[in-house]
C-alpha cells in the first residue's frame, strides 16, 4: 500500500510544482501591479504544499518528486508561445491560470477517493480546500478583469 500512496502523493507533489510555476509564469506576464502580487502569493501557496507532501513522502519512505508534470510543461509552453505571439490581457492571464486550477481539483478529487491512511487523507483533504479556495479566487477575478473589458 505504500508504494501506491507515495505514488498519489508524488503525482500531488507534480501537480502543486505546476501550479507554482504556472503562477510564476502568469505574474511575469501580467500588467496590473496588485494582480502580479496576488499570482506571486499563489505560486508561494503552491511551493509550501508541494514542500508538505515531499515531507509526508520522506515519512512514508518513499522518494518525493521534485519537479512538475509533462503536462504542465506542455501548458506553459503552449502559454509562452501565446505570449511571444502577442500580450496577453490580464483577463487572458486569468483564464490560463483558471484551466490550471481547474486540472488541480481533479487531481486533489481523485487522490481523495483512494485508500489514504487517515494522516496522509488529512494533509490531502485540507490541501484540496487550499486548491478550491485559490480556484475560486482566480476565477471571480477573471470574471471581474472580463467585466472590465465590457
Amino acid at each position: 500500500m505504500s508504494t501506491n500512496v507515495i505514488s498519489v502523493i508524488n503525482e500531488l507533489i507534480e501537480t502543486s510544482k505546476d501550479g507554482e510555476q504556472g503562477f510564476l509564469k502568469a505574474a511575469e506576464d501580467a500588467h496590473d501591479t496588485q494582480l502580479k502580487e496576488l499570482l506571486r502569493s499563489r505560486a508561494d501557496t503552491c511551493t509550501r504544499a508541494a514542500r508538505e507532501l515531499q515531507d509526508v513522502v520522506m515519512q512514508l519512505g518513499g522518494k518525493p518528486e521534485s519537479g512538475g508534470s509533462m503536462s504542465g510543461a506542455l501548458h506553459r509552453g503552449w502559454v509562452d508561445l501565446k505570449s511571444a505571439v502577442g500580450s496577453r490581457s490580464d483577463h487572458a492571464i486569468l483564464a490560463d491560470c483558471e484551466k490550471g486550477e481547474d486540472v488541480a481539483k481533479k487531481r486533489y478529487r481523485e487522490a481523495i477517493e483512494k485508500d489514504l491512511p487517515a494522516d496522509v487523507r488529512a494533509v490531502v483533504e485540507r490541501q484540496y480546500e487550499g486548491v478550491v479556495q485559490n480556484h475560486d479566487r482566480i476565477r471571480d477575478l477573471r470574471d471581474q478583469y472580463a467585466a472590465m473589458k465590457s
